[in-house]
């Protein structure tokens, strides 16, 4: 990275569960928020990076919504870790000359579509051998995976709950949580039962809401005086697979090696870590990804998270706004990594607030397939 790229503001629409909301409604939304934190208007955005699952020519619609007219277009979507591969096409055009200020957004109302049609907007499908078994997608690919976990390294099923009940003690810190109560192994398990070994309560939330980020260089955030800015230090992206019958070995990830690189590009290693937000569709995710990007060793994530040290008072916090599993999630989580590792570097996190001056966060698309890597510093 030849130009120092930060990220300048940041907005979130709201995610009430009471609240029926257009789908570009709440990405504009977002997207205000995030253009006044950072101190300029609609008309100073010359480039538009967004993907959802609700509008078929994304970049175009938020565009015309907003009254804009930006020069750079970018609606790459390859699930959960779209809007963090964003930042790395943002800062590769900034580093260009092409572009001044980047807009990134995501927006969903799948909670309303939902309620409404009785299906929720999906992102992709499983590949055609796979659909021939008629699967739960994605939650039957991910639960072969949680399986194979349990049995390779033969831990007990209550790491996985682990997951949940870590993520429910941030959400009871969060006032903008969707589940803020605390819960037990005992209540995960009554759940219902949605694909062994997963309960509902191991899956994430389906919920309304967007997010959205401003990117510019760092010299034209000194000329316009910001001072709560953060560093792009690194992004790393990946895939290794689409359908999950070709991933090579269901307990390792591309994030092994999106986590090298962005190590490698950043200068530093995992110890030097303050903070991790990791998408969290469901509880086996953060276990091999926090194996993958080196914070444990094999196999022993599990144990890491019940011990409590991703937990408020924990060595490592980790998905501190609670994650996809207690606070929101509207179809694609991963720009709400950033948006968390933002809060947290900004020290804007409230009562869940940690020490952090560096923060990794972590996206995931389709079954485990697409992965991105993005540190960030202050």
């Amino acid at each position: 990275m030849s130009t120092s790229v930060v990220i300048a503001g940041t907005g979130v629409a709201p995610t009430r569960a009471d609240e029926h909301r257009d789908t570009m409604d709440v990405m504009a939304q977002a997207c205000i928020e995030a253009t006044r934190d950072a101190g300029i208007q609609l008309r100073d955005i010359d480039a538009i990076f967004t993907a959802t699952a609700q509008v078929a020519l994304p970049t175009l619609a938020l565009a015309e919504y907003l009254g804009i007219t930006p020069r750079y277009l970018d609606s790459t979507v390859h699930g959960g870790a779209s809007n963090l591969s964003h930042l790395q096409h943002a800062v590769a055009a900034i580093n260009a000359g092409q572009i001044e200020v980047a807009l990134i957004a995501y927006g969903s109302t799948q909670r309303t579509a939902l309620k409404a049609t009785g299906t929720r907007p999906m992102v992709a499908a499983a590949p055609p051998l796979e659909a021939m078994a008629n699967p739960r997608y994605p939650i039957t690919s991910y639960a072969l995976m949680a399986s194979r976990y349990l049995h390779q390294w033969e831990v007990p099923r209550e790491y996985l709950s682990a997951v949940a009940i870590a993520a429910s003690r941030w959400g009871a810190l969060n006032p903008a949580a969707q589940r803020r109560e605390l819960l037990s192994h005992e209540e995960i398990l009554a759940s219902p039962a949605v694909a062994e070994p997963f309960h509902t309560l191991d899956c994430c939330l389906i919920t309304d809401g967007a997010g959205a980020l401003v990117v510019m260089s760092q010299q034209k955030a000194k000329s316009l005086g910001l001072a709560q800015t953060v560093t792009i230090a690194a992004v790393a992206d990946v895939t290794e697979h689409d359908g999950m019958m070709a991933m090579p070995d269901l307990t390792s990830t591309g994030a092994r090696l999106t986590g090298a690189s962005a190590f490698e590009q950043a200068g530093f290693g995992p110890n030097e870590v303050n903070t991790v937000q990791i998408y969290d569709a469901f509880t086996i995710n953060p276990i091999l990804i926090l194996e993958d990007l080196g914070f444990c060793d094999r196999g022993q994530a599990g144990r890491f998270i019940a011990d409590g040290h991703t937990s408020p008072g924990g060595k490592l916090p980790m998905n501190t706004s609670g994650g996809g599993l207690a606070y929101t999630h509207p179809g694609m989580f991963g720009i709400y990594t950033i948006l968390e590792s933002v809060a947290q570097l900004r020290g804007r996190a409230g009562q869940r607030q940690v020490p952090a001056k560096t923060a990794l966060a972590h996206g995931i698309g389709g079954t485990m397939s697409s992965h991105s890597t993005v540190l960030l510093t202050v």
